[in-house]
């Protein structure tokens, strides 16, 4: 049931899109409107909605969320294939959700639900390379051979504000989250640190060696610039420039104030980040690997960094992988986790006027089987999975597409991955028309095809 370029939805996205004025305020497509970035942001401003820029935080969860024991349960379905859950009303009347998200259903009128996404690769990183890409992985998939969605946005974006990186990952680099042939100024800004851990949090990027300051630094730079100029000189390829412009990014993020204040987790008040939810590392014993760590804490960093500016944050929520006692890890650690800190985020950004400009993206590389298996668990299932979607042209408490009454396969609507890439990137006001040398010269487009979740706007 997967389907690829040619199936009849994979092309709508070549036809001119009617933008409702929402839409169009929050990025529209440039390249179907022939509005340029620069244009589109003076719009804005006369329609003074310029004020914060739009962002985007993706809930990265690795592993595979189960649709059926999360956001598409199946009541009525086989016990073998409904699984251990229950199922509950939400506040918006006809969609309900596993009883395991009692708070993502009290607020359910400020998010939606695409139940029909669906592709056809069971690998981890072959999936995430699809998800955060556009396109199939390469012979390594643990290698990016296009650039990730966080990546096209920091070669398009990033030099709208030089203060802060366009692209973060929390808290370090992700499978298929990479800027292959857009090289090393476009890769995310790595906090290595994690937020989920106890104690102070320090990004160590912003550690200075001892008997540095800002202004020894200053020094050290105007000397570097001299040499520069003189090695740009015998560059023959334009990897140096390239390198330059890193530097002056990194440069720049290091003495900012402005990123030092973004980053500065221990900032937020005690009750904020008790609503987050921090709780001690999960372990369901030695038969399963798939224990939830307190990510909690790594989803308000991401608030506070698009509060502050950045373009694309990236949070690794991993592993859930639950193939051995998997209802036993859901019921324990990854759903209450999950429902805490999911339900507070949309909420934090609705009270602080940050949900109408932040695009929040739920999801994972693939689904879990339907059917459970001899371990009480479920394995890689892409043919049909599901993903959350709030804030920015997303309007709260709707449906996207159905799966049959097993959640074995798309019913109603089917989507590919690539139609929530061409979401984010229409919120954000990626151009995906524009093209970009691969490592052979060869011109490739941001994405190979795409059609934005315009039912959802």
């Amino acid at each position: 049931m997967s389907w690829s370029a040619s199936h009849p939805g994979c092309a709508e996205f070549r036809r001119t899109v009617r933008m409702n004025r929402r839409g169009f305020l929050h990025a529209g497509m440039l390249g179907t409107t022939g509005l340029s970035l620069a244009g589109l942001l003076r719009h804005e401003a006369l329609a003074g909605t310029a004020s914060r820029p739009n962002s985007v935080i993706i809930l990265w969860m690795r592993g595979g969320p189960s649709h059926i024991d999360m956001w598409d349960p199946k009541p009525e379905a086989p016990v073998e294939y409904r699984g251990e859950f229950g199922t509950m009303s939400t506040s918006v009347p006809g969609i309900t959700l596993s009883d395991m998200l009692p708070r993502c259903a009290q607020v359910m009128s400020k998010w939606s639900i695409v139940r029909s996404l669906n592709h056809h690769d069971a690998g981890h990183s072959t999936g995430d390379q699809i998800c955060f890409t556009g396109y199939n992985s390469g012979p390594n998939p643990d290698e990016n051979i296009h650039p990730s969605c966080g990546s096209i946005v920091a070669e398009q974006l990033s030099h709208l504000n030089r203060e802060l990186p366009a692209y973060v990952m929390i808290p370090r680099l992700l499978p298929g989250a990479n800027a292959a042939y857009l090289g090393v100024a476009n890769k995310p800004f790595e906090t290595l640190a994690d937020p989920a851990q106890p104690g102070p949090f320090k990004v160590p990027n912003f550690e200075l060696a001892d008997g540095l300051t800002v202004d020894r630094l200053g020094d050290r730079r105007g000397l570097l610039t001299g040499f520069d100029r003189l090695r740009r000189e015998v560059d023959a390829r334009g990897q140096i420039v390239a390198n330059d412009r890193f530097q002056q990014q990194a440069w720049g993020i290091l003495t900012s104030p402005a990123a030092r204040n973004a980053f500065d987790l221990d900032a937020e008040p005690q009750a904020i980040r008790d609503r987050y939810g921090f709780m001690p590392a999960f372990d369901p014993g030695a038969a399963n690997r798939c224990g939830a760590p307190a990510w909690s804490q790594r989803i308000l960093l991401a608030r506070r960094l698009v509060e502050a500016g950045v373009r694309l944050v990236t949070v690794d929520l991993r592993w859930w992988d639950t193939h051995v006692k998997g209802f036993d890890s859901l019921r324990r650690g990854f759903l209450p986790r999950f429902d805490q800190s999911y339900s507070a985020l949309i909420e934090d950004l609705d009270q602080r006027g940050l949900l109408d400009t932040t695009l929040v993206v739920a999801w994972g590389e693939f689904g879990r089987t339907p059917r459970v298996n001899n371990d009480a668990g479920r394995d890689h299932y892409p043919n049909v999975f599901s993903a959350a979607l709030a804030g920015g042209p997303i309007r709260g408490g709707r449906v996207l597409g159905e799966s049959d009454s097993k959640g074995a396969f798309p019913l109603v609507n089917p989507r590919p991955p690539q139609d929530v890439l061409a979401t984010i990137y229409r919120h954000l006001g990626v151009d995906t028309e524009r093209q970009y040398l691969n490592s052979a010269g060869r011109p490739i487009s941001v994405l190979p095809f795409g059609t934005p979740l315009l039912e959802l706007s």
